[in-house]
């Protein structure tokens, strides 16, 4: 078994060498100067990886997140979370994990979900003398509940590696992405009274205020169930239900809003391709690497190993936890995902895991690396937007994090916690 091109991918990576490019070399090398095979097939690899009807699904719902951003939406969500949760001690705080929950169905990407909470919230709830590192944390930890609510990009791509049903995914998801909400708003809320952070305002709205803003926001919150309904009944597939989606938000955005205009494509047009080449870029390179890992038969010395260790699924569940938790500090979470799902999900599975269940710890999982140092994307995303240095923001993100990795406890111990809603609805 040669192991010289992971070594090779891992110091690429510590370099801080992007991570396509991490992959890409040593698959490269691999395939030039330590295999037995064409050099054709490296070419033939990234471009046959491309070449998957349900993986359509992934630009769909980014373009359609880009659509939706510039129809005038998050402004209304925005107004509606202030509603539900500005009388809260650490008022703005908690508007930033609503609106993190209300708008996983829009932006399907947390880094994009991180970036735009920063810029939305973060200069205000510095003005209202939250420290520059709790802002940037919040931020960050909010933004890990976009990747469980559909259509999260992480749950699209591990069921196209894991070949398992997108629409189960997207529905199993929901649940834990409401605990991982709820966990965090209880964090906030305890940080906030020891510190004395002030609500935004010092009573709830009135009913008829907080229904004109449900009523503004309508439309956007009706994504989600949409999704989840039109895939219970079979009206669309997943792939389908990003393109439907895509002509929704079109609908909203012209038609409900009147917001959308001609001079907007533009800039959707860019950001959608900026941010839909870098996921797929990184997918074309990882089937490379993993074809070279196939070959080696990597995936099998490693599936052995595990099963040696233990072969008690809940043990084995948490051995995986920690070594998840520990590549998520290190590798993009969507990268890791593409990685290690052709390694984990046959040895979980021979064990009886369902695979549904298992692609909600693993998504779950890497998330939360997303916050963690020393890589921790989302965290340096909410950083970089208020210009702050990262430490404060990790420092700070710790409470938040160690109550995230709770709700992971909580979700890999109770499997209905995930199974229950596509138990009930997909069957």
């Amino acid at each position: 078994m040669t192991l010289w091109p992971m070594l090779l991918m891992l110091v690429l990576l510590a370099a801080s060498v992007p991570v396509a490019l991490s992959l890409l070399a040593p698959s490269l090398l691999y395939f030039y100067l330590g295999a037995d095979l064409p050099i054709d097939i490296f070419a033939q690899k990234m471009v046959s990886s491309t070449d998957s009807f349900p993986l359509l699904a992934l630009p769909f719902f980014v373009l359609a997140g880009c659509i939706m951003n510039a129809a005038g939406i998050t402004r209304r969500l925005l107004a509606l979370a202030d509603a539900f949760v500005g009388h809260f001690v650490g008022g703005l705080a908690q508007v930033s994990v609503i609106l993190a929950t209300m708008m996983g169905g829009l932006t399907a990407s947390a880094t994009a979900d991180a970036a735009m909470l920063a810029k939305m919230l973060g200069p205000s709830m510095i003005e209202r003398g939250y420290p520059r590192g709790f802002a940037a944390a919040v931020v960050a930890c909010s933004s890990t509940i976009v990747a469980m609510i559909p259509p999260g990009i992480g749950l699209i791509v591990y069921a196209f590696m894991a070949n398992v049903s997108v629409g189960e995914l997207f529905i199993a998801g929901i649940v834990p992405g409401f605990l991982i909400a709820a966990g965090i708003m209880i964090t906030i809320y305890l940080i906030a009274r020891k510190r004395g952070f002030k609500a935004v305002r010092t009573k709830m709205v009135s009913l008829p205020e907080l229904g004109r803003s449900f009523l503004d926001a309508v439309w956007a919150l009706t994504v989600p169930v949409f999704i989840v309904v039109g895939l219970r009944y079979g009206i669309f597939t997943p792939t389908e239900a990003g393109a439907i989606c895509v002509l929704y938000a079109i609908f909203v955005g012209t038609v409900c809003y009147k917001e959308l205009r001609f001079s907007h494509i533009p800039e959707i047009i860019r950001d959608a391709v900026a941010a839909i080449c870098i996921v797929m870029l990184i997918i074309c390179a990882a089937t490379t690497f993993g074809y070279y890992m196939v070959w080696e038969s990597v995936p099998t010395q490693i599936a052995n190993t595990l099963t040696t260790v233990t072969k008690d699924p809940l043990l084995l569940l948490l051995l995986i936890n920690v070594f998840l938790l520990i590549v998520g500090m290190f590798i993009e979470g969507t990268a890791a995902i593409i990685l290690l799902t052709p390694i984990l999900v046959p040895v979980t599975t021979a064990l009886g895991i369902d695979p549904v269940h298992f692609g909600v710890i693993m998504v779950l999982n890497l998330t939360i690396g997303g916050v963690s140092p020393p890589v921790g994307t989302l965290s340096f995303t909410a950083s970089s937007v208020l210009r702050i240095p990262s430490t404060e923001t990790f420092r700070e993100s710790l409470p938040i994090v160690l109550a995230m990795i709770l709700v992971l406890a909580l979700v890999t111990l109770m499997p209905q916690a995930s199974l229950f809603l596509p138990t009930l609805l997909m069957h």
